[in-house]
């Protein structure tokens, strides 16, 4: 197996949907691209601790808290630090503007990359209807998504142990159902229209789990995935070149032998 030693040097670096506290967070893998990284600004683009899940089981091994002593490390060391709390870390909204340990949390935030442009970050939930107007639903996909989550840890592990590399069953069935495509459609629509809004070159959102990166009449629509299914980030270069990175891929190995399958995700609380 390949293990590269160097070092990820970047200027800025983007993650989101980390969901520390559920079984789904492949945090090993967090902490590996962690280590290989060094970088000037780090945006945590929301849903970083899910407190949903959270709610009705406490589930924090301690790779969980080694992802949030790295961070608060990193913040120490000088790394410009800032939180944008997401749907499942909503409570973290009441602190918009407090520091925490380094930390700054603030609704959204205005990017500008190395060769000008700007770039509006935001989680994406409120451009979701489903969250904003049925959050009884919302809880229920949740739980649901949960659940397919833990057979895609199946999925990888079986294919660990074949020797093959890590491949998510959740985001493949997740680009193969019309409605979750056309939901996906729906939100690169609602938050490209508020990037133009904002008077802005593209958005950097988090939220629907899918890495992507593409033009959207004239708005750069760039969406950094997660890591509990496709283990990405975005990095922007010192030339201000974005790029995502598939982190499970460039180090071809999974930690999903660690994960604990005898207990089933508990349903979330309303």
């Amino acid at each position: 197996m390949s293990h590269p030693s160097q070092t990820l040097s970047c200027r800025a670096v983007f993650i989101s949907d980390v969901h520390l506290g559920t079984r789904g967070c492949q945090a090993e893998m967090l902490l590996d691209f962690i280590r290989h990284l060094e970088c000037e600004h780090l945006y945590l683009v929301g849903d970083i601790i899910d407190g949903w899940k959270l709610k009705s089981g406490w589930h924090w091994p301690q790779s969980h808290n080694d992802v949030v002593q790295k961070v608060l490390r990193m913040a120490r060391k000088g790394v410009k630090v800032t939180y944008v709390p997401g749907n499942h870390d909503e409570r973290a909204r009441d602190f918009c503007g407090v520091h925490f340990g380094g930390v700054v949390v603030v609704r959204d935030a205005i990017h500008e990359t190395a060769d000008g442009r700007r770039f509006l970050v935001v989680h994406g939930d409120e451009f979701d209807g489903i969250v904003q107007h049925a959050r009884w639903l919302a809880f229920l996909g949740d739980w649901s998504y949960r659940t397919l989550l833990l057979l895609n840890t199946v999925v990888a592990r079986a294919r660990h142990r074949m020797g093959l590399g890590y491949w998510s069953f959740s985001a493949y069935l997740k680009v193969k159902v019309k409605n979750a495509l056309q939901f996906i459609e729906n939100f690169e629509e609602a938050v490209t229209d508020e990037a133009r809004r904002r008077g802005v070159d593209g958005v950097i959102c988090g939220h629907i789990h899918k890495a992507e990166m593409r033009e959207m009449n004239g708005i750069l629509y760039v969406n950094d995935g997660d890591w509990v299914e496709s283990c990405t980030a975005l990095v922007e270069h010192g030339d201000g070149r974005l790029e995502i990175v598939e982190w499970a891929k460039r180090r071809s190995w999974s930690t999903i032998d660690r994960i604990d399958l005898k207990v089933l995700p508990e349903p979330a609380a309303a």
